[in-house]
């Protein structure tokens, strides 16, 4: 849903006015019929509005700035379509703070309506068809740029031709701001093996993945021999190396020569190919080749490294699910690489 592409107009056509209509009249809950069944003037009102965009992006946020942002719209002009129809209702559908928003009781009554109001939409272009193809959807995936090239770029096209109705688009960015952009509606999954620090994620496990010690210098054999050599990784908190840290005894301190941060995995690698006296700790996956190759070698190969675990996360409250669970057993399929 989080589709930067995809513009939902404020103005609908007839039959999707007479859908939003028809949901609202035959509704049981009286707080969400107040509006529509009154009048006629009000459920043209409501049936001209594209309230099911807008709550269902106010659901998936929970943030008012960002639910504007996905369909399109000013905060202010947000605000003030999101208030007409609570007007036109005779309830209140939002409880807004200036950090967050959540959906009151009738709101929560009354999203399903606008999630199925929305699937019907997306079927109307193809309903008169009995051969009609699935409804296209687009999603949003973001991934660590390595991850992303190396793997997802080059398993587009299979997944295409597996579900040509579906169109995936990537980002790029650091764990910690796939994860924040994921908290925000920004995105609709992450591919990720990073630590989550919200009860509000779903998750599909990927695949898991070694990492091991590699290097151009083959006389390392324990911490003694890393007083002459470079550490390299991507941050000063060394998160490749803390696995090798967590598969040795506490006993054993590594001092190198030096620690130099490279920012991502790929100029670590790029790092140690282009120079002696480097080592690193990486994703085995990742440096295959160049191991077969002998451009790197693996250090310590007895020594039994944690397995980490790629996974693809979303939003609990996400109203394609169960797509997201169909990519993942996609994902699954396709080698890491």
């Amino acid at each position: 849903m989080a589709n930067p592409l995809r513009l939902l107009s404020p103005s609908r056509s007839a039959p999707q006015a007479r859908c939003a209509t028809i949901a609202f009249l035959g509704s049981r809950d009286p707080a969400l019929r107040a509006g529509a069944a009154s009048e006629a003037a009000d459920s043209a009102v409501i049936a001209s509005m594209p309230f099911e965009a807008d709550l269902d992006a106010v659901a998936t946020t929970l943030r008012f700035r960002s639910a504007a942002a996905r369909v399109h719209l000013s905060p202010g002009a947000f605000s003030d379509r999101i208030g007409r129809l609570e007007s036109v209702l005779g309830t209140r559908i939002l409880q807004r703070t200036t950090r967050r928003v959540a959906l009151t009781d009738a709101g929560e009554r009354l999203l399903p309506v606008a999630r199925r109001i929305l699937r019907l939409v997306e079927h109307m272009p193809g309903a008169a068809h009995e051969d009609a193809a699935p409804p296209s959807y687009e999603l949003v995936i973001g991934t660590r740029h390595e991850v992303g090239l190396s793997w997802l770029c080059a398993a587009l096209d299979g997944l295409a031709l597996k579900h040509p109705e579906r169109t995936l688009h990537l980002y790029n960015g650091s764990s910690d701001d796939l994860l924040a952009k994921l908290d925000r509606g920004e995105l609709d999954a992450a591919v990720t093996s990073g630590r989550l620090g919200s009860s509000r994620v779903s998750t599909a496990p990927l695949h898991a993945h070694e990492h091991v010690f590699v290097g151009t210098d083959r006389s390392l054999r324990g911490p003694e021999d890393a007083r002459r050599l470079t550490l390299v990784d991507v941050s000063p908190d060394l998160p490749l190396f803390r696995n090798l840290l967590d598969g040795v005894p506490d006993r054993e301190l590594w001092r190198f020569a030096r620690i130099e941060y490279m920012g991502g995995i790929a100029s670590v690698r790029h790092r140690l190919l282009g120079s002696e006296g480097r080592v690193a700790v990486l994703p085995a996956f990742f440096v295959k080749e160049d191991i077969a190759k002998r451009r790197l070698t693996r250090l310590l190969p007895r020594m039994t490294l944690p397995t980490d675990r790629l996974r693809l996360v979303w939003r609990s409250n996400h109203p394609r699910q169960s797509e997201l669970l169909a990519l993942a057993q996609d994902l699954r399929a396709v080698p890491l690489r």
